[in-house]
């Protein structure tokens, strides 16, 4: 097992060697601003025998959750997903193999039942690095994996601190477990927001080798267009007593773009809601030269509550009215009609390109996403909510031929757009900005009222016997008046 501990400042912050002391227990140094990155690998026999069994699987299995809660970023930890819980799968040779019981006593899930019940497919044609199976679930918080993570990894007799440290995941704003099948091991990688952060580090256990960095970005001389530079400190708890200085760099295909956005619903939303994006600037990012051509794109995950209509979305007159350019991407097979509740699948990933006004003035611009409701379960109240995650919004942008990106020591793949592009796109993200510092937008359902579904159906019922009767009244009468009429005519023949 190994562990490795990152502060990330901004560029331009640093730290004074001086300002830090070191031992063979843990780091400790003064509040600075930085995103906290905590890393763990684990060799395939040292995890529990469930887990073990389950890796040993699978080709691929990818979770990324993120926050509801929104969060700065700092180069190079820029990669983003819309918030909750996500899940990015392959299986194996054996396909009977299920993820969801062990992923659902670990993470507190709900509505994975299976691969073939719950998983939506991807598409595999494009490109080799895609996984074949997604799985989505809105999740606000990993208390959960707290506790599950906790009663793994902190054994009776374990340094108190090792609780505490798993138990600050519930503050986390990301984390993402990703299994290495040619390794044969499984890296848990936590993150926290840009904030005050003590510079203070700890072993978990006295058997684990843990390596703690205090870094920034740079920009070298020596730094190719499609490179980050890294600067800093590292060191080595029980190796060095002494933070060294290090100097590196690598390609990154997550970048900022220096623009934000908000998503919100138009009202009133009714049953066919629309997502309006406002956008602060129309503007590619100011990109490196090696990159040719760039997009504007979103990337949506909808819950089974709410859906995207293909078919709506193939006009390219009403795409261009709501400045859309194309679907890119919609998951196959989405049932038009079926109520939620009886819906098994988690809902649909929707990729759309965004038409930028062309315009150099930079000013902010709106763009539309027509939604359409399910009909949910009956309450007691007569209404219920749907949570709609903020997409992910990047410039999708294309390096020149021969432009090599290589994994580095931040990088963070399989993060399902990513699979629907070349290994050559580069992913200029826009933040999101929203004004209550919430990551969900909540749309008001009205449903059946459960309090007042007697008398409904008793007014119901009642108006169908009244309709029935007045039917056999009118019919009655037709008879006898046509009896009526033959009487006389037999009258006038005679």
């Amino acid at each position: 097992m190994r562990e490795r501990i990152t502060f990330v400042q901004k560029e331009g912050d640093s730290i004074e060697p001086t300002a830090l002391k070191v031992d063979g227990n843990g780091l400790k140094g003064p509040e600075v601003k930085a995103v906290r990155e905590d890393r763990l690998t684990f060799a395939l026999d040292e995890l529990p025998a469930e887990l073990k069994a389950l890796l040993e699987g699978v080709n691929q299995l990818h979770v990324r959750w993120v926050s509801p809660v929104a969060y700065e970023a700092v180069s190079p930890l820029l990669a983003r997903l819309p918030p909750g819980f996500h899940l990015f799968y392959t299986p194996g040779s054996d396909a009977s193999i299920n993820p969801c019981p062990l992923l659902t006593k670990a993470f507190g899930l709900d509505s994975c039942s299976s691969p073939s019940d719950s998983f939506t497919t991807l598409p595999t044609d494009r490109f080799t690095h895609s996984t074949t199976h997604q799985f989505y679930q809105p999740l606000p918080s990993l208390k959960a994996f707290a506790h599950f993570a906790r009663s793994l990894l902190c054994p009776p007799g374990s340094p108190s601190s090792c609780s505490s440290r798993l138990g600050s995941l519930t503050a986390a704003s990301q984390l993402d477990l990703s299994y290495d099948t040619i390794s044969h091991t499984l890296r848990l990688t936590s993150l926290w927001p840009y904030s005050p952060q003590s510079l203070s580090a700890s072993l978990l256990s006295p058997t684990i080798r843990t390596e703690i960095g205090i870094l920034s970005q740079t920009s070298p001389k020596t730094l190719e267009p499609h490179e980050i530079g890294i600067s800093g400190l590292l060191t080595v708890l029980g190796q060095s007593t002494t933070p060294s200085p290090t100097l590196f760099s690598f390609p990154s295909r997550h970048r900022d773009s220096s623009s934000s956005f908000q998503a919100h619903f138009l009202p009133p939303t009714g049953l066919h809601p629309t997502l309006q994006l406002s956008i602060s600037s129309p503007s590619p990012p100011a990109k490196s030269p090696t990159e040719e051509t760039c997009r504007l794109h979103g990337y949506f995950t909808l819950p089974k509550t709410l859906f995207p209509d293909r078919h709506q979305l193939n006009d390219p007159l009403f795409l261009s009215s709501k400045n859309l350019t194309a679907v890119r991407y919609i998951t196959p097979g989405i049932d038009l009609e079926a109520p939620e509740y009886v819906t098994s699948t988690w809902g649909s990933a929707l990729l759309l390109e965004l038409a930028p006004p062309h315009s150099s003035s930079g000013k902010e611009w709106t763009a539309e996403i027509p939604l359409h409701l399910r009909y949910l379960p009956p309450s007691l109240t007569g209404y219920q909510k749907a949570e709609v995650p903020y997409p992910a919004l990047f410039w999708a942008c294309t390096a020149e031929e021969g432009t090599k990106f290589p994994g580095n020591p931040f990088e963070k793949d399989r993060v399902g757009y990513d699979g629907l592009f070349g290994e050559r796109t580069v992913f200029w993200h826009l933040n999101p900005s929203p004004a209550d510092g919430k990551l969900v937008n909540t749309v008001k359902v009205p449903v059946l009222n459960l309090e007042k579904a007697d008398w409904v159906g008793t007014v119901t019922g009642a108006v169908v016997v009244a309709g029935f009767a007045w039917v056999v009244i009118k019919l009655l009468g037709v008879v006898v008046m046509g009896g009526k009429k033959l009487g006389e005519d037999k009258k006038k023949k005679q």
